[in-house]
């Protein structure tokens, strides 16, 4: 195995334990304390949690429960999947296992429910982006939804979005004591909380994501394209497309470079550029996807057919 290889694994493995433990703190420290539950594993886990009268740890249900979903999908995950799953599973575990008794057993930091769940909410999102980006995944929903995805005709996000909901919606049937009535009013306004930080944390994750993800188009204009194209295609690894064009009034002969791109690799196509034509004219612009090689991928079906089952 390359060090280069080597070293962005390690830089991955850093990052997910980072985004691992952000989301971890942000349940523990402000959503568990006010008895909210939120979608995901973790929100099914503490389900399990008061339903048992706090008999089953919340991390310890979370481990058992991503064991038997990867046994069950074992055959339709792929290999690498099960194993950044088996890292997930493992390290979110032991830090919800770390943290949820003190967070428990004291007061909550923040007093106002709304505002708790709100900094909860914005920590668990960032988690989550930030071990997605990383290609780490910590397993509940993740697994459920790509084994739907496979089956089914039904996005992961789709699933994921069902799945959470309902989680949240269960917590109805948790004990209480006292009439249906008081019932009604106190579970409709923790089941309102935990739609609401499923809603917030997912946008701050998709929004975390989209910043690295996004796709950007240059059209470089220069008398050195082919240095520029050179540098390009093998400083930032993405493909170069030059085409001749012609100015109207000059009837100058040029020859342009089209690139495409991720937002994170524009400032190095900036600064090659500018480098080694400072009169080079640039222009970029943000489009809304690409697809193919070294982008997203492009998963279509024609209208009306189902997905065929593995």
């Amino acid at each position: 195995m390359k060090l280069s290889t080597i070293r962005k694994q390690a830089i991955d493995l850093l990052f997910i334990s980072l985004g691992i433990a952000l989301y971890s703190f942000g349940f523990c420290a402000f959503t568990l304390p006010h008895n909210i539950v939120i979608g995901g594993m973790a929100g099914f886990s503490t389900l399990i949690h008061y339903a048992s009268g706090g008999a089953i740890p919340i991390s310890l249900c979370m481990y058992g429960a991503n064991a038997l979903l990867l046994l069950c999908g074992m055959r339709t995950l792929g290999k690498a999947f099960v194993l950044r799953t088996i890292f997930g599973a493992t390290m979110i575990s032991m830090t919800i296992g770390m943290l949820e008794g003190y967070f428990t057993a004291h007061p909550p930091l923040i007093a106002s429910a709304p505002m708790s769940i709100a900094m909860g909410s914005v920590l668990m999102g960032l988690g989550i982006g930030i071990y997605y980006s990383h290609h780490g995944t910590c397993g509940g929903t993740d697994i459920v939804a790509a084994i739907m995805s496979q089956r089914t005709s039904l996005s992961m996000g789709r699933v994921m979005m069902v799945v959470d909901i309902s989680i949240v919606a269960l917590s109805f049937l948790l004990p209480f004591d006292g009439s249906m009535e008081d019932r009604i009013q106190m579970r409709t306004e923790t089941i309102i909380y935990g739609w609401l930080a499923i809603c917030a944390y997912s946008l701050i994750a998709d929004r975390y994501l989209s910043q690295g993800q996004q796709a950007m188009q240059f059209i470089i204009v220069s008398e050195k394209w082919e240095e520029v194209a050179h540098r390009l295609t093998h400083e930032t690894g993405r493909g170069v497309t030059t085409w001749e064009g012609k100015g109207f009034w000059t009837k100058e002969k040029r020859t342009l470079i089209l690139l495409w791109c991720r937002k994170t690799d524009a400032p190095q196509i900036f600064y090659i550029a500018n480098e080694v034509d400072p009169n080079a004219i640039i222009t970029n612009s943000y489009v809304r996807s690409v697809y193919g090689n070294g982008f997203d991928h492009l998963k279509a079906h024609k209208k009306g057919e189902k997905r065929k089952r593995s």
